[in-house]
């Protein structure tokens, strides 16, 4: 007889238990092992209060201005779980994102993520002087995975608006072996597709604060 699956007991403290909780889909995926800690869900933010109060595995801190080492480090300093930091691909490029991708990995980051715009020359320059995942954003359906791969990405991220679950399905049928994290939209329903289709962890792009706090106005007003 198999054995019975427990419930895991539940810690809460007295002020902090209205966190910010990731969608149960996330928690049907796979996951990726990274030096031993397994994680399913990203939480796609560079907000420090949100990061400070979620339940995501690790962060996924990407942001739409060239990267700067004062904001890398206070991420790292301030977060509980592991974090991953954009250090170019589209903007940012050449010997800068190789000089941030360093930077960042003596700061502490877990990996280090580039967007899609960077050539593979660059990628691999980044692979060969960090010691730490690379990432490469996927955000086109013909996008040559194979070059990738060989230039060092040791993970996708995939990227593809609602065309995301399959594209991952695409690369999946290709590379059966790939580690795929995905964006997995807002609802339940479109998690459980990306996982469906072969993504082992999910970026999660939490409400912003100002919507968190309205809801919680609203519910004061009652």
């Amino acid at each position: 007889m198999a054995a019975e699956k427990k419930t895991s007991p539940n810690v809460e403290s007295r002020l902090r238990h209205n966190i910010l909780k990731m969608p149960q889909e996330v928690y049907a995926a796979s996951g990726i092992v990274i030096n031993g800690r397994r994680l399913k869900s990203f939480v796609f933010t560079t907000d420090l209060a949100i990061i400070r109060n979620c339940d995501a595995d690790a962060v996924f801190a990407v942001y739409p201005f060239t990267p700067q080492q004062a904001i890398s480090e206070a991420l790292i300093k301030a977060s509980y779980i592991p974090v991953f930091c954009g250090v170019g691909g589209g903007t940012t490029h050449g010997v800068r994102t190789l000089n941030l991708a360093r930077d960042v990995e003596s700061q502490g980051a877990m990996g280090v993520v580039l967007n899609s715009p960077i050539s593979d020359l660059n990628l691999l320059a980044v692979s060969r002087v960090v010691d730490i995942p690379v990432i490469i954003t996927v955000t086109k359906e013909d996008t040559n995975i194979q070059s990738r791969i060989d230039s060092g990405a040791s993970i996708l991220n995939v990227a593809c608006s609602t065309d995301t679950p399959r594209v991952v399905a695409k690369i999946r049928e290709q590379f059966p072996d790939v580690p795929i994290i995905a964006s997995g939209g807002k609802t339940g329903e479109s998690i459980s597709a990306t996982i469906a289709a072969g993504a082992n962890a999910i970026t999660y792009t939490p409400p912003s604060p100002a919507v968190l706090f309205k809801e919680m106005m609203e519910k004061y007003r009652e």
